[in-house]
């Protein structure tokens, strides 16, 4: 059995040299013949449990392949700027089903091998197991399924709000930029920090309430980062308000802050003052008992030699 295996093993060369000899260019042509030449060592007498897979067995393998493919692609042109989980997540869970059906499938005849184990165990590299353990660390790296409703394919309630806002924010920064092109120097932004301020901050402020709520867990029932979709989207936002506009968010509490900061300030003062007037107080305190005796006895002697 051993060598008729190798002589399948073989076919691919021996047809190309076969298909060089006889003048045969093209590469179709040589597949063509490797084909036949198969066939007929087939039909020759070759034992029937070599590991060709089922039909049904080939046709998941396929569909798992092709989904891979797409599911690939979805994430490499989503990388920037990110939009993994809102993009990509329906052909993730399409190629979770494909997997499972790969899992759970058998072949159809009494005497093929089981799907699963001719597809995923039956070597060492594994590449359909190792294709399917990046997809899933990689969708969990992302924590896509912050992003979403539980048991859900929709975006949840927080994450579609912060999303309006944010492209909300964007069409700010754009109106605002083309409003001042002719009237202003490049590096003065002043018109998009004032007029898009407000939009800004509400953004900014529903991030930072976002992330307190997902340290508890909220819609999506898993308590880590928020997705990568939206810290990227916080990111971009801070980085063009910041960097590229040079604009600052007015703080609420300064007169609070500044009191508190005096308050501390003034404390190792107030702490010094009192420590010299109270040493002094007990410096009069001790010194009044000698005057007093120094004066009874003036009056001792007095009366002594009197």
């Amino acid at each position: 059995m051993a060598p008729l295996r190798s002589q399948l093993l073989l076919l691919p060369a021996l047809a190309l040299a076969i298909g060089s000899a006889a003048g045969l260019e093209a590469p179709g042509e040589a597949e063509e013949l490797a084909t036949v030449m198969a066939a007929e060592l087939r039909a020759a007498g070759l034992p029937g449990d070599l590991p060709e897979l089922e039909p049904e067995c080939r046709r998941l393998l396929t569909a798992f392949a092709e989904g891979s493919a797409t599911l690939s692609g979805c994430l490499a042109r989503r990388a920037r700027p990110v939009r993994l989980c809102q993009a990509c997540g329906g052909l993730y869970r399409s190629l979770l089903t494909q997997y499972g059906d790969i899992a759970r499938a058998v072949g159809n005849s009494s005497e093929s091998h089981n799907c699963a184990k001719s597809i995923l165990t039956s070597d060492r590299l594994q590449v359909v197991v190792t294709l399917s353990a990046f997809f899933n660390d990689t969708w969990e790296a992302a924590n896509c399924a912050n992003c979403i409703k539980n048991n859900s394919e929709e975006l949840s309630n927080s994450t579609q709000e912060f999303m309006d806002l944010f492209n909300k924010s964007l069409t700010c920064f754009e109106h605002n930029l083309q409003g001042q092109a002719m009237d202003l120097s490049p590096n003065n932004y002043t018109e998009v920090c004032k007029n898009c301020n407000g939009t800004y901050r509400n953004l900014n402020d529903l991030y930072n309430k976002l992330q307190r709520l997902n340290r508890h867990g909220d819609e999506s029932g898993h308590s880590a980062h928020l997705c990568i979709d939206v810290e990227d989207a916080m990111n971009i936002t801070r980085k063009l308000w910041s960097r590229t506009f040079n604009c600052s968010v007015p703080c609420s509490d300064t007169v609070p802050v500044i009191a508190v900061s005096s308050f501390i300030l003034f404390l190792p003062i107030v702490f010094y003052l009192s420590s010299f007037l109270h040493s002094k107080q007990k410096k009069r305190i001790l010194i009044l008992p000698k005057r007093i005796q120094s004066n009874a006895s003036l009056v001792n002697i007095q009366e002594k030699y009197s």
